[in-house]
């Protein structure tokens, strides 16, 4: 069984016992997380799509970590000026396992 679910401006399959990486949400290691943004669900019966969302699906994920992505560099240059910057970036991220997927 798998839901497409949205979160933080971004939409992601998942299935159970998923480990995934989604933008930082509020919540403790250890806390329970559940998205209701389903936008479809699928299992060996068929895929049931949203119109928007899935009426009544829900996913439940256990929050493993709060962590942050590899660095990132910004480097500009504007040739024969003698400008340059230079600037990193780490988007910070919540690690999450995916514990259920309820179709209703």
């Amino acid at each position: 069984m798998f839901a497409i679910i949205r979160t933080g401006g971004k939409q992601y399959r998942v299935t159970t016992e998923a480990t995934l990486k989604v933008e930082k949400l509020e919540a403790e290691a250890g806390s329970t997380v559940t998205f209701s943004d389903v936008l479809a669900v699928g299992s060996d019966a068929g895929v049931t799509l949203g119109a928007p969302l899935v009426a009544g699906a829900t996913v439940t994920a256990t929050v493993i970590a709060q962590d942050r992505l590899p660095k990132i560099i910004i480097f500009k240059k504007r040739r024969r000026q003698n400008s340059r910057r230079k600037n990193g970036h780490r988007q910070p991220v919540t690690v999450l396992r995916i514990t259920g997927i309820n179709a209703a």
